[in-house]
């Protein structure tokens, strides 16, 4: 209240109120002229002092407004010169008004571009912050990442544009080397996998934000992790394909062995993880596990074991191929010294001078042309099992055509005479067969440039044989006929003399011509010559298969056992001639 009552008064107060009550005062103290003078001179000095103090104030305020008006438009235009502005709205456009006025009207423009400069500032450090973090990881820096220094002169949406550019840039490489790590560590799991090694430990040893615990933007990109990756897959590709080549090495010797030793499936199926892959290319193989250490290492093993069960058997193994050899021969009727062979063999295995393999490879060669040498005999082989059937026909034939009981009604009577018609066909097409079989031979022999045998037994030399003999029974037919006709007609003149049919002359015995096949057909005959009797014993022969084949002649009874596809056997179709 006292301090609003002070104001009061001291609004009220004038200099000239103040100058009479100064009077009054002097009046009363009684004060000269002199001192009047003085006190007035005194206090004129003082306001003039107050004067020029607040004179000089008002001018050292006008220049500090001056200036700041000066300063803020250089600001103006340092702001628009960063923000890459050439106007801007809300500057005035004169200069008109006080100072006071001026500033006030520059103020709202600085302002807003102070604070668009702000927000500029910070859209250049957001980007020049990815920018760094990028090119960080990329580098591989471990460092933590410094806030970026924005040139504050610069503030263009140019500016600002390139930093984005190359900010995308960055982003675009950042993203293409994140999806290329991927798939790094996608081709280190499946090798992985494959080959039975632990992913994680792998991984990590490369680098550990690689493991799957982090996240995937987390995953280091740099050059050196590229790096390192890329040459672990050549690492685990080039132990993938080692592990596969010894894999298939190891196969491939399970199946010499199984095929050596006959294996059963059910032992061979125990090791189909192992043998499936035996062909497989290094891409191909994909199965978890399927190339681990210990899967190797257990057909080493196996490997290992049929080794040595090998070396025990050996003699049983190869003995077992010569007997397919000797098989082979025996169908394709060539002789051979097994006795011989299989002491050679006994001898090789005792030595220990030749490796089981070699010698079972070498037996194997054997084989193979043992076989070729039976598909070309095949043809001949076949015309000359032909050849043999016929003429144990024509051996029955004789037989049964000696029979003077052969049309008696017994029992059996119709089959033998059945049989008997087809064995003259037979027999008429004996010829034309025994011509083509020795043309095929003489050119086999002509192309080859040696002697077709046959269980040793040269052929053209059977055939030659069997021919002269057939021919001295064709002789031996006409002598006997023409003997016959004398002894009729000398029968004739006897009963005109003396009425009388004298006693019949005892039949005189004939030969009979038969095949090859009655010899007995047996491996390491010295001399084999035909035997005109031997179909009194019967007829036995060594087959295409490789066993003796026993062909009886006809029984005391002529029922022989029916014979009604031997025509066919030979070829061509059946003519049954008149019954004798």
């Amino acid at each position: 209240m006292a301090s609003d009552d002070e104001n009061s008064l001291l609004g009220q107060t004038s200099c000239g109120s103040l100058l009479q009550q100064l009077q009054q005062i002097w009046d009363e103290v009684g004060e000269n002229d002199e001192e009047r003078d003085k006190m007035l001179l005194q206090l004129e000095q003082e306001c003039l002092d107050v004067y020029k103090r607040k004179v000089e104030q008002a001018v050292k305020s006008r220049a500090q407004l001056l200036q700041t008006l000066a300063d803020a438009r250089v600001e103006l235009t340092n702001l628009l010169s960063a923000l890459g502005e050439k106007t801007y709205a809300g500057i005035p456009g004169t200069t008109s008004g006080t100072i006071k006025e001026q500033l006030a009207a520059i103020a709202p423009a600085l302002e807003k571009l102070w604070k668009q400069k702000e927000e500029r500032i910070k859209e250049f450090s957001d980007v020049q912050s990815q920018i760094q973090t990028i090119c960080a990881e990329i580098v591989g820096a471990s460092e933590e990442v410094e806030s970026p220094t924005v040139d504050e002169t610069d503030l263009s949406l140019k500016k600002l544009d390139e930093f984005q550019a190359q900010l995308q840039d960055l982003q675009k490489e950042k993203s293409e080397r994140l999806h290329k790590v991927l798939e790094f560590v996608s081709t280190v799991h499946d090798l992985c996998a494959v080959l039975g090694m632990d992913f994680f430990t792998t991984v990590t040893e490369v680098h550990p934000s690689l493991n799957d615990s982090t996240g995937v933007h987390s995953k280091s990109i740099s050059n050196d992790t590229l790096s390192r990756l890329a040459k672990t897959v050549l690492v685990l590709k080039e132990d993938k394909k080692q592990r596969l080549q010894k894999l298939q090495e190891l196969a491939t010797q399970l199946i010499d062995l199984w095929n050596l030793m006959d294996t059963p499936q059910d032992e061979r199926s125990l090791f189909d993880h192992v043998t499936c892959n035996i062909s497989a290319s290094a891409d191909e193989v994909s199965i978890p596990g399927a190339l681990a250490l210990d899967l190797i290492e257990q057909a080493e093993i196996e490997v290992e074991r049929l080794d040595q069960l090998k070396a025990s058997k050996m003699k049983e193994i190869a003995f077992k191929r010569q007997g397919e050899l000797e098989e082979i021969f025996a169908r394709a009727h060539i002789e051979i010294d097994t006795d011989a062979a299989r002491e050679k063999i006994l001898g090789l295995i005792d030595s220990g001078n030749v490796e089981p393999v070699e010698l079972l490879a070498d037996m194997d060669n054997q084989i193979a042309r043992a076989k070729e040498e039976a598909l070309s005999r095949r043809e001949i082989l076949d015309k000359v099992e032909k050849w043999m059937s016929a003429c144990e026909e024509e051996s029955w034939l004789e037989d049964y055509s000696r029979d003077e009981n052969r049309y008696n009604a017994s029992r059996g009577a119709h089959l033998n005479l059945k049989r008997a018609e087809k064995a003259r066909i037979l027999v008429n097409k004996i010829p034309a067969l025994v011509d083509t079989l020795i043309a095929k031979t003489r050119a086999w022999e002509q192309d080859r440039g040696i002697t077709f045998t046959y269980d040793g037994v040269p052929l053209l030399a059977m055939l030659d044989e069997y021919a002269m003999l057939r021919q001295d029974r064709e002789e031996e037919k006409k002598r006997l006929r023409d003997q016959k006709k004398f002894h009729d007609q000398m029968s004739k003149e006897q009963e005109a003399i003396f009425g009388a049919t004298p006693s019949p002359a005892r039949q005189l015995g004939t030969k009979k011509v038969v095949g090859p096949r009655a010899n007995g057909g047996t491996n390491g005959t010295a001399s084999r010559r035909l035997s005109l009797n031997a179909h009194q014993n019967g007829s036995r022969s060594v087959n295409r298969d490789g066993k003796r084949d026993t062909r009886p002649v006809a029984p005391l009874n002529y029922v022989a056992i029916s014979k009604e596809d031997a025509a066919s056997h030979i070829s061509g179709t059946e003519h049954i001639p008149s019954t004798p």
